[in-house]
């Protein structure tokens, strides 16, 4: 029976598996190596410490990123600064009464099975707090919540002349802000969400930006038609359901044309080697524009580096080049688990459902917010934690097989599923997916709104296990909250 249970960092992933232990009567006692929750959402002006850069604003809107039962403000931005953000899990923290759990400025050192595992199905976790001083601890289960934006992927091996380059070079991840770029010549390596913002930025204030991509990207902008939040218009259960029933080169071409007809992707060199549902896209609405303006100029793959000369595959150089940018991506690591809890099955990780190694012999450790879907991880994160407190309690998981993905799966994207397929195979194994069929006969008004509106997480808390009594009038005013802090101005 599982009652005591570690759960390894307070960011957004650890605060809600600390909420699932409590829901389900158990006690979780929390392990972070900084001094308040947040995980990397904390900026932190120092490099080399993980955080985020000083201007970012999420782009995946405030109602598609919440969890399940703690709506964001209605007059937050629908689109929120990092800052906004910390706040609302530090909102979320203390009406759940998760800090009391939390032992801050305490890193874990090793997790490993005890000697009696095989009876027991008990961990030994030793910790070190902020004096140095080591403590072994037991837990009936563990949940690793340490994310996987902690290792920087400097593929250095892959850029011939590196060493010859007389600039700087740094990772995304060391990127605070574009101070030190003031008039400087700047290559951006990678086209993911960081390269495209890190190039958007320091082209405000950069001689000139050069924006290198070794497979192009296709490119959404995060305000849709009639101005609504695009995950809001397009990440609905009537799109999911379509998505099952037509031909996926439908979708390519209607969302192609779609996207061409707002830029060309061809004309602004962008257009990717894959189709367009085939990866996950960048959202970015500033860079056609700073393409437009010459601002940020797109080029193929590094060839090689002479000096301050940045060559390129097509036989194109850049010359007298200051600063190298290299967004791209993140390796993963868990240091503090035992080898074998953790292989990997291609690109992937073995981990059952992206949650629980399938070579422990009893299901009590698993990985929460080690997942990428196109959606925020705080819900997706949720609805493991839910799941893994249920496995836990001793409830029978599901064995059913689940669609992980239709996206390319490569060494910098391991970790890709499809949002509501995930979601929705994750809360079918709890036992609150949301019914289409009986809600279309016991409440239509309601069945309307799950059918056409944004799949948002309040629909997983309108039936089941932690059924929340707020959550059909959340879905019924999740338009209020996002029209709230628009409404500055009497027209």
């Amino acid at each position: 029976m599982v009652h005591r249970v570690a759960v390894i960092g307070a960011g957004p992933s650890g605060l809600t598996s600390m909420k699932a232990c409590l829901d389900e009567g158990m006690v979780p006692t929390c392990f972070e190596t900084s001094d308040d929750v947040g995980g990397l959402w904390k900026f932190k002006a120092k490099p080399n410490r993980a955080s985020i850069y000083r201007s970012l604003t999420i782009n995946i809107s405030k109602e598609m990123m919440c969890y399940s039962d703690f709506p964001i403000p209605a007059d937050y931005p629908n689109y929120m600064h990092h800052s906004k953000i910390l706040k609302y899990f530090k909102m979320y923290a203390e009406h759940f009464k998760l800090l009391q759990h939390i032992r801050f400025q305490t890193a874990v050192k090793s997790v490993k099975q005890r000697p009696d595992f095989s009876r027991s199905a008990q961990w030994e976790v030793v910790t070190e707090n902020r004096e140095g001083l080591e403590e072994k601890h037991v837990f009936d289960a563990v949940i690793c919540c340490s994310g996987h934006y902690t290792y920087p992927n400097l593929p250095l091996k892959d850029f011939p002349g590196i060493e010859t380059f007389e600039g700087k070079y740094l990772h995304s991840w060391d990127y605070k802000g574009p101070e030190d770029m003031q008039g400087k010549r700047v290559v951006v390596i990678g086209i993911g969400n960081s390269g495209g913002d890190i190039a958007v930025e320091t082209s405000r204030v950069a001689e000139q930006v050069y924006m290198s991509t070794r497979r192009g990207a296709w490119v959404i902008r995060q305000v849709s038609d009639n101005g609504l939040p695009v995950d809001m218009k397009y990440n609905t259960r009537f799109v999911h359901i379509l998505f099952q029933l037509l031909p996926i080169n439908f979708f390519n071409w209607f969302g192609e044309n779609k996207l061409n007809a707002m830029y060309d992707h061809s004309m602004y060199a962008l257009k990717p080697k894959h189709r367009w549902v085939l990866q996950i896209p960048v959202i970015n609405d500033d860079l056609p524009l700073k393409i437009l303006s010459g601002s940020v100029v797109i080029k193929p793959n590094v060839k090689e580096i002479r000096g301050s000369t940045v060559v390129f595959e097509d036989g194109s150089k850049v010359e007298k080049v200051d600063v190298i940018v290299f967004a791209t991506g993140y390796n993963y690591d868990f240091p503090y688990l035992p080898s074998n809890a953790m292989y990997k099955s291609g690109h992937r990780v073995a981990l059952y459902k992206h949650v629980f190694p399938p070579n422990i012999e009893h299901p009590t450790l698993a990985v929460v917010g080690f997942i990428h879907g196109l959606g925020a991880i705080m819900p997706q994160a949720e609805m493991q934690a839910r799941w893994v407190t249920r496995v836990f309690k001793g409830n029978p998981w599901s064995t059913t097989s689940i669609r992980l993905s239709f996206y390319i799966v490569s060494k910098l994207t391991p970790l890709q599923v499809d949002f509501v397929s995930y979601m929705d195979e994750l809360a079918g194994a709890i036992g609150v997916r949301p019914s289409l069929l009986w809600l279309f006969f016991t409440d239509y008004a309601l069945f309307k709104k799950v059918l056409w509106g944004p799949v948002t997480a309040y629909q997983y808390r309108l039936m089941g296990p932690g059924k929340w009594a707020g959550a059909r009038q959340a879905i019924f005013t999740q338009f209020e909250r996002m029209n709230q802090p628009l409404k500055t101005r009497q027209v």
